[in-house]
């Protein structure tokens, strides 16, 4: 029995000894990782924390103070390493490294770390999209934007600079719906302004490519949007070329009414007369020519007709 009880004072003995040495062990490599982070080594200095923790939870109680101070510092450390991933434009890399750091935030209960990798995952795709835009890459740009705005679809200037991306890749039908979103986020007017210029681009190249009833649908939803002077001459000139002269003419004044100083004011009021005349309506159709009666290149054609419809 004496021999029992002596060997089990052995054991007792022989843990404590071990206890002190793993504690020890797990000392030395937490403050190895804070050596590692006044070097800026956060990688190495990760690894070492880590490990003192994987140590001290085996520990147990005698090491609760060190593993407490390793929950506290690993998710701090994990997330300057995404930070620098994304100063090095590495992404992709940042964007796993950020996962990682949220879940270990989540599992220390650091509601701090978790809440700043949140905001860090937009604003890392709106920076890689910025540079793909300087690099003209825009279908990078497009996929940059828009996981940075999947990350918040509450940022309505993400949404404006997303819509824009789509818009020139010629995605006009996906740029209208984020356009939209940037209308529920409070940027109504910004948003009606680029989703009008949007339609106006898709119906210019429709009048070119000689798609007239496409050139009209485009116009007017741009007009639906907000009234857009560009717009309505467009529609106008399609319609016209249409034989649909009543649209036209509506197109054409609307465009007036508008911009009655533009440069070809003159000349679409001439149009304007010339459409009422062909469609028999001589009270219009004077009412125009005498505003264009005094005009360089107008004047003398408005004049005959006067002349002629006044008989």
């Amino acid at each position: 029995m004496k021999k029992m009880i002596l060997a089990l004072a052995g054991a007792i003995l022989s843990a404590g000894i071990l206890s002190a040495q793993d504690m020890s062990q797990a000392t030395e490599l937490y403050n190895n990782g804070a050596t590692a982070i006044e070097m800026e080594n956060y990688t190495e200095a990760l690894d070492y924390f880590q490990q003192a923790l994987a140590m001290g939870n085996e520990i147990g109680d005698d090491a609760a103070e060190l593993v407490e101070n390793c929950k506290g510092i690993i998710p701090k450390v994990s997330l300057q390493i995404a930070k620098n991933l994304i100063k090095d434009e590495k992404y992709e890399e940042a964007a796993a490294q950020i996962e990682a750091t949220s879940k270990l935030a989540a599992e220390f209960e650091n509601d701090e770390i978790v809440a700043e990798a949140k905001e860090l995952v937009p604003q890392m795709w709106l920076m890689k999209g910025k540079k793909a835009v300087e690099l003209k890459d825009f279908a990078a740009a497009a996929d940059a934007f828009t996981k940075s705005y999947d990350a918040d679809t509450t940022n309505a200037s993400t949404a404006l600079t997303l819509a824009q991306v789509l818009g020139a890749l010629g995605k006009t039908d996906q740029a209208v719906d984020v356009l939209q979103h940037a209308i529920w986020n409070g940027k109504e007017a910004e948003a009606k302004k680029q989703m009008g210029k949007l339609y106006v681009s898709q119906a210019n190249a429709a009048l070119k490519a000689n798609k007239l009833a496409d050139a009209v649908a485009a116009a007017n939803k741009a007009n639906d949007v907000e009234p857009n002077a560009t717009a309505c001459l467009i529609a106008g000139q399609a319609s016209q070329k249409l034989g649909k002269s009543s649209d036209a003419i509506a197109n054409f004044t609307k465009y007036l009414e508008l911009q009655p100083e533009a440069k070809n004011a003159n000349a679409i009021t001439f149009t304007v007369a010339a459409l009422y005349q062909q469609a028999k309506n001589n009270a219009k159709a004077l009412e125009f020519y005498k505003k264009v009666a005094d005009d360089p290149k107008f004047g003398a054609q408005a004049k005959q007709m006067i002349a002629a419809l006044g008989k």
